[in-house]
């Protein structure tokens, strides 16, 4: 996986400095998420892997299945990409861009797992004390997994913080162990 990153980077950031030089970030992402989502597709995986397509015949294919969401330059963006056979790196390309894009944009997604539904007043709340505490402003995506028991566990990027009470059994048990 982390070869992935490292090839993809380069792509990804020179496709983030384009679209932040042109003030299009928004526009960017939307293009870059429909190839990328286009690029998964198992019958595109097949084709652009096949050996018998020259590059320029892969990025014709991806292309016309993306239609008009792609505008020029990311059509130009996607042959560069089928000229260097990196087709494939698209969904890395768009998952770095995103990257880049949340830490100029100074926001992050938040993943809220708890044990029983939030309720808004309580997300709002959390909310707020994460943008305190990552300095960003903050998206909370809330799922609800029963076997936590209680409480909640926060995913923001590289950040994980868990007050589920099935975490703090796990600690227990292994505290009790050593």
């Amino acid at each position: 996986m982390a070869e992935l990153s490292t090839l993809a980077r380069p792509y990804a950031k020179a496709a983030f400095e384009y679209a932040l030089a042109g003030g299009d970030l928004g526009g960017w992402s939307r293009q870059l998420e429909t190839a990328s989502a286009v690029a998964q597709t198992e019958t595109m995986v097949k084709l652009l892997a096949s050996p018998a397509l020259t590059s320029e015949q892969r990025a014709k294919a991806l292309l016309d299945v993306c239609g008009d969401a792609l505008g020029d330059k990311a059509r130009n963006f996607i042959k560069v990409l089928a000229d260097n056979k990196r087709l494939a790196l698209l969904p890395e390309i768009r998952v770095l861009f995103e990257q880049l894009k949340a830490n100029q944009e100074k926001s992050v997604d938040v993943d809220v797992v708890s044990a029983f539904p939030l309720d808004e007043a309580i997300a709002d709340r959390l909310a707020q004390a994460l943008r305190g505490k990552l300095q960003r402003e903050v998206t909370i995506n809330a799922s609800v997994d029963s076997s936590l028991i209680g409480g909640v566990l926060v995913r923001a990027g590289d950040v994980v913080i868990d007050g589920s009470v099935r975490g703090r059994l796990a600690k227990l048990a292994m505290a009790m162990t050593s």
